[in-house]
């Protein structure tokens, strides 16, 4: 007895995204040049920015802004006192290579995210579930591919790549927080002769503040989790050092260097929770 699953193939379907990405790198050259270099000059611009910044002002800006939204003046001097660590091992450099990147993807996914979240409050949200779970269960190297294809290794595929896994929880939760809003307000509002916008800007976006502060934190975390990933498609950082780690089975520079980005997701982590509690406190 034959135990074998009856097979049809794939129907010609890979060779057809294959055919698709050729054509798209063919003819389309030039508009994926003009994004690459536009991407490149942004990440490029952050990182700038990041090693123009003396290392004692940077762990000022720590310590003030752990102060701010934390409010606390230990936080914010543990915080520095964890991202001098870095320094000190030496990856100081790395870790704006990183952060370049990271603030790029999360800047990108916050103009993408937002409004769709905002969207899909609006609308039924039922039928685009379904491409938000591909999107953040896709194995991510099945998306670098074409991407790479498309605008070569290095920064900008990477930031494309972290978007797409990044963006999903600011959309999720944006939505989510808006379409929970109580309804009682939103019909107190309507009953005042507020139209719909009126009612999304000023009551229903301010009572979800809280939680689209979440998907903002999530969407960070999710940033710095592909670090390591994207250093396998030519990304520079702590991520390439991990990356050289595993290839050449150095136990303790992995571990180092590991420890150094969570240390920067620490830091995102406690900052962001920090202005979510502080918007909170103002409602």
């Amino acid at each position: 007895m034959n135990a074998q699953f009856p097979q049809i193939g794939d129907l010609g379907l890979a060779k057809g995204i294959d055919k698709a990405v050729l054509y798209l790198n063919v003819h389309y050259s030039s508009a994926f040049t003009l994004l690459k270099n536009i991407l490149l000059a942004y990440v490029n611009f952050l990182q700038n920015i990041l090693n123009w910044l003396p290392w004692w002002l940077f762990l000022l800006l720590v310590v003030v802004l752990g102060k701010k939204l934390r409010h606390s003046f230990w936080q914010g001097l543990a915080l520095a006192g964890l991202v001098s660590l870095i320094g000190l091992v030496g990856y100081w450099q790395m870790m704006n290579e990183t952060l370049a990147i990271v603030l790029a993807a999360v800047s990108i996914s916050l103009l993408l995210g937002f409004p769709l979240g905002v969207l899909f409050s609006i609308v039924n949200d039922k039928y685009f579930l379904p491409l938000l779970d591909a999107m953040q269960t896709m194995p991510t190297f099945v998306y670098m591919i074409p991407a790479v294809m498309l605008l070569g290794p290095g920064k900008v595929p990477a930031v494309l790549a972290t978007v797409v896994y990044a963006v999903v929880p600011l959309i999720r939760l944006t939505s989510h927080g808006i379409r929970h809003v109580d309804s009682a307000m939103v019909e107190a509002a309507q009953a005042f002769g507020s139209s719909r916008w009126q009612i999304l800007w000023k009551v229903q976006l301010p009572q979800a503040r809280a939680t689209i502060m979440t998907g903002v934190n999530q969407t960070l975390l999710m940033a710095v989790a592909m670090v390591v990933t994207c250093s396998m498609i030519g990304a520079n950082g702590l991520g390439m050092e991990v990356l050289i780690a595993i290839n050449r089975t150095e136990s303790g520079r992995g571990l180092i260097a590991g420890l150094c980005i969570v240390i920067i997701a620490v830091l995102l982590d406690r900052l962001t929770q920090g202005i979510g509690s502080k918007e909170g406190e103002q409602l």
